[in-house]
């Protein structure tokens, strides 16, 4: 359970990256809010995770054929 407690914890959504360098429960939070503002296909990942999620999307205009 330390794991939850480690700021290793991001939120995305279909706009991208929302927040990161979050606990989890600081996660749900935000996650909370977003939900209340109307922001879809939010999920609660890894940092990790999260960069391997949003990154391919902002590489796509860098000069990828």
């Amino acid at each position: 359970m330390a794991e939850l407690e480690e700021k290793r914890w991001a939120v995305i959504s279909e706009r991208g990256c929302e927040g990161a360098n979050l606990t989890y429960k600081e996660a749900l939070e935000l996650e909370q809010l977003l939900i209340a503002q109307k922001v879809y296909g939010l999920c609660i990942v890894t940092q990790e995770a999260a960069r391997r999620a949003v990154a391919p999307e902002s590489q796509e205009g860098r000069g990828g054929s």
